[in-house]
């Protein structure tokens, strides 16, 4: 597989072998960029996902037991495949998602640093605890154990680095994995899979691939034998996910939809905050859970200043096809996601919103059948509109303005259900002390448009924007992992 006009139909990965599904259920898939199809993807009988599944509990019962140091060669096997494949890597999701090159480059440096943090969690974090002589001739110690067979479901914005939030982190800890693609662009995943594969030689059984949409979410997470599952989604999907986990006893890491703020004290650097603010908007098409979605000003006179030359600094990005060099923004990953991203923008209109910047009619002459809009800003935002609360996953910005940071930061708070990401843009210390301890949101950033954790950091979410206790990247030790306790005397 590799960057192609056509990919077929693809294919399953079960017991290591790559399979043809039998069902007669499969999507296109489509190039975002060019509009046209590129492929073709099965939805995976019930029979096939147990068959997984069933496997992949096989193979765990001796993948468990490989010293952990042997484990981690796999996974320096992995990054050093990552590193070997990243432009060839980064064009697939480019042309699977429609994301610039440059957005895919930094996508695939996100998984190349998860992978690096796994090995480095599994010389310290996976770890036990001793205690000599708690007790009259009795030691007590802890270890943690891998569980057995864990479900990962991926979303479309981040086809590559959002599964190896998870991927490494499970394999070097013992557990095996079926890892189910978004159906949207099931490729950029379907590819590293099989470099691995191909290229690193894990035992057959421990990775496995299955496609499919919510009938196969349902046999994952409702299969006796599977302990957990990681799902990165909407926030209506995300909340029916962990609602089943619960209900069959699984452990579950549920990350939902966002409806981000960046807030524009009249104390910032204003020069200094549009690039990162139109990076933060505009980025990946809007569509990252990161995404700036409403920018709030304090005083009628910021948010003068601030929309002018947020207005200008987008107008002059050069939206095109992701990889073309020269693009700084590419298409929303859909046709479908573009019809319901113009019904926003209809609907912010009738509720009295007015644009400063208007994308609708972007045209890349290239490619007509592209699925492109052009940033899009909308000034004069109430916060009972519909547009500044509900999540629109696109390229379109809500200006609000408040008089005050307390305003603005219960706006933040009460408005919305999420609370993945907020910022602020100031040169007061006391503001910025303010804002990061009374915002309600898991992931903070100051004088900053995206607050991204690295690797060996959670990546926060809070309220509707997260479901569990453990989040993604480094809290993932203990979620696929379990302590057991030995209490001995001798």
């Amino acid at each position: 597989m590799k960057l192609n006009e056509s990919y077929g139909k693809l294919e399953l990965l079960i017991d290591g072998n790559w399979k043809r599904s039998v069902s007669s259920q499969t999507q296109l898939i489509y190039d975002p960029g060019t509009g046209e199809s590129i492929g073709e993807v099965p939805f995976a009988t019930t029979e096939e996902t147990n068959l997984a599944v069933e496997t992949s509990q096989k193979a765990f019962e001796k993948w468990s037991n490989v010293p952990i140091l042997e484990r981690i060669k796999y996974l320096f096997k992995i990054r050093s495949l990552l590193e070997e494949h990243r432009d060839e890597i980064a064009s697939i999701n480019t042309q699977s998602h429609g994301k610039t090159l440059e957005e895919s480059r930094g996508e695939v440096q996100r998984t190349i640093e998860n992978v690096e943090s796994a090995i480095s969690t599994a010389y310290t974090l996976s770890k036990g605890e001793t205690f000599d002589r708690i007790a009259e001739g009795i030691d007590e110690f802890s270890v943690k154990e891998p569980l057995g067979v864990f479900a990962i479901i991926c979303p479309f914005n981040f086809p590559l680095m959002v599964p190896f939030w998870f991927i490494p982190y499970a394999v070097v800890l013992g557990d095996s994995i079926v890892v189910k693609p978004s159906e949207i662009d099931p490729v950029p995943t379907a590819y590293v899979v099989k470099l691995i594969e191909d290229k690193v030689g894990l035992p057959p059984g421990v990775l496995n691939l299955v496609h499919g949409s919510k009938d196969t979410v349902q046999t994952l997470i409702s299969h006796k034998l599977v302990k957990g599952v990681t799902f990165v989604g909407s926030t209506p999907v995300a909340k029916r996910v962990y609602q089943l986990a619960g209900e069959h006893g699984k452990r579950a890491l549920v990350n939902g939809g966002a409806k981000n703020s960046i807030v524009i004290m009249p104390d910032a650097k204003i020069d200094n905050a549009i690039s990162p603010i139109v990076s933060s908007f505009f980025g990946n098409a809007g569509q990252r859970c990161l995404a700036g979605a409403n920018l709030i000003t304090i005083g009628d006179d910021t948010r003068k200043t601030v929309v002018n030359k947020f207005a200008k600094a987008s107008s002059e990005l050069r939206v095109g096809y992701g990889l073309e060099n020269s693009t700084q923004m590419g298409p929303v990953v859909s046709k479908k996601s573009k019809e319901r991203i113009l019904d926003y923008v209809e609907k912010g209109l009738s509720e009295g919103a007015k644009l400063a910047s208007d994308g609708r009619e972007t045209k890349v002459i290239s490619y007509p059948q592209g699925f492109y809009l052009g940033p899009t800003i909308f000034d004069q935002v109430a916060e009972d509109m519909t547009i500044a609360k509900e999540e629109i996953f696109g390229p379109i910005a809500s200006v609000l303005s408040y008089d005050s940071l307390d305003d603005a930061i219960e706006s933040i708070n009460g408005n919305t259900n999420f609370g993945n990401m907020a910022c602020i843009f100031t040169s007061s210390g006391g503001s910025a002390s303010k804002f990061r301890h009374e915002v309600d949101a898991g992931n903070i950033g100051i004088n900053l448009g995206v607050a991204q954790p690295a690797a060996p950091f959670p990546f926060g979410g809070r309220r509707e924007s997260f479901y569990g206790i453990l989040h993604a990247q480094i809290d993932t030790v203990d979620f696929f992992t379990d302590k057991k306790i030995v209490i001995s005397r001798w």
